[in-house]
C-alpha cells in the first residue's frame, strides 16, 4: 500500500533525475570525443616508435637465439677451419701460363 502512495513522488523525481542525468550526459560527450582523438593520435603518434622498439628487440632476440645454438658448434667450426687450412696448404698452387 505504501508503494502505491509513494508512487507519483518516484515516478516525478525518477524522471526529474533523469533528464537532469541526460543533460549532463550530453554535455561530457564532447569531451569523451575529444579524450578519444586526443588518444587516436597520440597512438598514431607513438606507432612508429613502438614498431622500431619491437624490430629491434626481435632483431636482439634472434642474434641471442642463433649465437646459444651456434657457439657449442664452434670447436667443431675450429676444427673443420684447420683441416681445410692443412689441405690448402699441402696441395701446390696451380700456375696459368
Amino acid at each position: 500500500m505504501f508503494f502505491l502512495l509513494t508512487l507519483p513522488f518516484r515516478l516525478f523525481f525518477g524522471l526529474l533525475v533523469g533528464v537532469l542525468c541526460l543533460s549532463f550526459g550530453l554535455l561530457i560527450v564532447p569531451f569523451l570525443l575529444l579524450r578519444f582523438v586526443l588518444k587516436a593520435a597520440f597512438l598514431l603518434v607513438a606507432l612508429p616508435f613502438v614498431l622500431l622498439a619491437v624490430g629491434a628487440a626481435l632483431l636482439v632476440a634472434f642474434v641471442a637465439i642463433l649465437s646459444v645454438l651456434m657457439i657449442p658448434l664452434l670447436p667443431f667450426a675450429f676444427v673443420a677451419l684447420f683441416v681445410w687450412a692443412v689441405v690448402r696448404s699441402s696441395r701446390p698452387a696451380l700456375t696459368h701460363y
